[in-house]
């Protein structure tokens, strides 16, 4: 799967890799080119995943705000609910949204 932007693939992975939760497919952190992320000083707090950290995603001149996020440290309780249905801890795991389009 890939997640673009602008014509950038700014994250590529295989979809056995990434981890579906609440309708958004998580990419691991390895397969995101951190060059088009900047974090943002946007402050959210989901009430059963935790602190969540939002970027903007662009480059150069150009930046969509806020259209990616992760938990880098999920609660516990949280790291076991997604692991129950996928197997996998997602801490650090992002996902996009808004101007960045995900695909097969």
């Amino acid at each position: 799967m890939k997640a673009t932007w602008n014509g950038h693939t700014i994250a590529e992975a295989e979809k056995d890799d990434l981890i579906y939760i609440e309708g958004n497919w998580y990419f691991p952190p390895a397969s995101v080119s951190q060059e088009y992320l900047r974090k943002s000083d946007t402050p959210y707090t989901c009430p059963w995943k935790g602190v969540c950290q939002y970027f903007d995603v662009g480059k150069d001149d150009d930046w969509s705000k806020d259209s990616a996020w992760c938990y880098p440290e999920p609660k516990a309780s949280a790291i076991e609910i997604v692991k129950h249905s996928s197997g996998k801890d997602f801490s650090g795991y992002i996902a996009f949204w808004q101007d960045v389009a995900v695909s097969e």
